[in-house]
């Protein structure tokens, strides 16, 4: 049983970025995607993190969840 935490910072950390809260904000505040883009497609990711984030979405993994949170975070500032 996988037992890796799935909340905002490890992801931030999963992403290889600062999971500092204020780091968090301030990457949500910078980040806004309007409504047409996918976050998959949001062009301030590497080829590794939207790799990691389309492989999560697509088998529907434990991350999920807290990338559809992000996704929402980065429209909603």
């Amino acid at each position: 049983m996988d037992t890796t935490k799935t909340d905002l910072t490890h992801l931030f950390k999963q992403l290889g970025l600062s999971n500092k809260s204020d780091d968090i904000n301030h990457f949500i505040i910078a980040h806004q995607l309007p409504a047409e883009t996918r976050l998959t497609e949001a062009p301030f990711w590497t080829s590794a993190q939207k790799a990691f984030l389309l492989e999560a979405l697509n088998e529907d993994a434990q991350w999920s969840e807290v990338i559809d949170q992000l996704d929402v975070m980065l429209r909603n500032e």
